[in-house]
Protein backbone atom coordinates (compact mmCIF):
# COMPACT_ATOMS: atom_id res chain seq x y z
CA UNK A 1 0.00 0.00 0.00
CA UNK A 2 1.63 3.55 -0.58
CA UNK A 3 2.26 6.08 1.74
CA UNK A 4 0.04 8.92 1.73
CA UNK A 5 2.04 12.02 0.79
CA UNK A 6 2.27 14.89 3.31
CA UNK A 7 1.15 18.09 3.40
CA UNK A 8 1.70 21.55 4.77
CA UNK A 9 -0.85 24.17 5.38
CA UNK A 10 1.38 27.32 5.44
CA UNK A 11 1.02 31.15 6.04
CA UNK A 12 2.31 33.61 4.08
CA UNK A 13 3.04 37.12 4.96
CA UNK A 14 2.99 39.54 2.23
CA UNK A 15 4.99 42.16 1.10
CA UNK A 16 2.18 44.60 2.24
CA UNK A 17 1.51 43.01 5.58
CA UNK A 18 -1.34 40.74 4.79
CA UNK A 19 -1.46 37.22 5.30
CA UNK A 20 -2.18 34.61 2.63
CA UNK A 21 -2.70 30.81 3.86
CA UNK A 22 -2.42 27.58 1.37
CA UNK A 23 -1.50 24.31 1.25
CA UNK A 24 1.13 22.23 -0.37
CA UNK A 25 3.52 19.29 -0.43
CA UNK A 26 6.58 20.79 -1.28
CA UNK A 27 6.99 23.85 0.89
CA UNK A 28 10.05 25.45 -0.87
CA UNK A 29 8.66 25.12 -4.72
CA UNK A 30 5.36 26.65 -3.24
CA UNK A 31 6.85 29.42 -2.18
CA UNK A 32 9.11 30.11 -4.96
CA UNK A 33 6.37 29.67 -7.35
CA UNK A 34 4.61 32.56 -5.19
CA UNK A 35 7.85 34.77 -5.41
CA UNK A 36 7.93 34.62 -9.22
CA UNK A 37 4.45 35.95 -9.60
CA UNK A 38 2.94 32.25 -9.99
CA UNK A 39 1.38 31.17 -6.66
CA UNK A 40 -2.03 32.33 -6.02
CA UNK A 41 -3.80 35.16 -7.47
CA UNK A 42 -4.10 36.73 -4.38
CA UNK A 43 -0.05 36.80 -3.77
CA UNK A 44 0.74 37.55 -7.73
CA UNK A 45 1.39 41.31 -6.68
CA UNK A 46 2.59 41.38 -3.04
CA UNK A 47 5.74 39.92 -4.11
CA UNK A 48 8.28 38.97 -2.00
CA UNK A 49 6.29 36.64 0.48
CA UNK A 50 7.23 35.39 3.28
CA UNK A 51 6.48 31.60 4.94
CA UNK A 52 6.07 32.63 8.47
CA UNK A 53 4.43 29.64 9.65
CA UNK A 54 3.61 26.01 8.66
CA UNK A 55 2.41 22.89 10.19
CA UNK A 56 2.04 19.03 8.87
CA UNK A 57 -1.12 16.83 7.84
CA UNK A 58 -0.81 13.56 6.98
CA UNK A 59 -3.51 13.84 3.87
CA UNK A 60 -4.82 16.64 1.83
CA UNK A 61 -8.68 16.02 3.05
CA UNK A 62 -7.15 17.20 6.85
CA UNK A 63 -4.57 20.14 5.34
CA UNK A 64 -8.20 21.73 3.56
CA UNK A 65 -9.89 21.40 6.46
CA UNK A 66 -7.06 23.31 8.91
CA UNK A 67 -6.79 25.66 5.62
CA UNK A 68 -10.07 26.34 5.77
CA UNK A 69 -10.26 26.55 9.77
CA UNK A 70 -6.88 28.88 9.70
CA UNK A 71 -8.76 30.89 6.92
CA UNK A 72 -11.87 31.73 9.00
CA UNK A 73 -9.83 33.12 11.74
CA UNK A 74 -9.34 36.85 12.50
CA UNK A 75 -6.02 38.26 11.95
CA UNK A 76 -5.24 39.03 15.16
CA UNK A 77 -5.97 34.98 16.09
CA UNK A 78 -3.64 34.22 12.92
CA UNK A 79 -0.69 36.62 14.84
CA UNK A 80 -1.02 34.76 17.65
CA UNK A 81 -0.61 31.28 15.82
CA UNK A 82 2.07 32.32 13.97
CA UNK A 83 4.24 33.28 17.17
CA UNK A 84 3.51 30.06 18.82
Amino acid sequence: MAKATPYLVYILKCSNNTLYTGITTDLNRRINEHNKGNGAKYTSNKIPVKCVYSEKHPNRSSALKRESEIKSLPRSKKLVLIKT
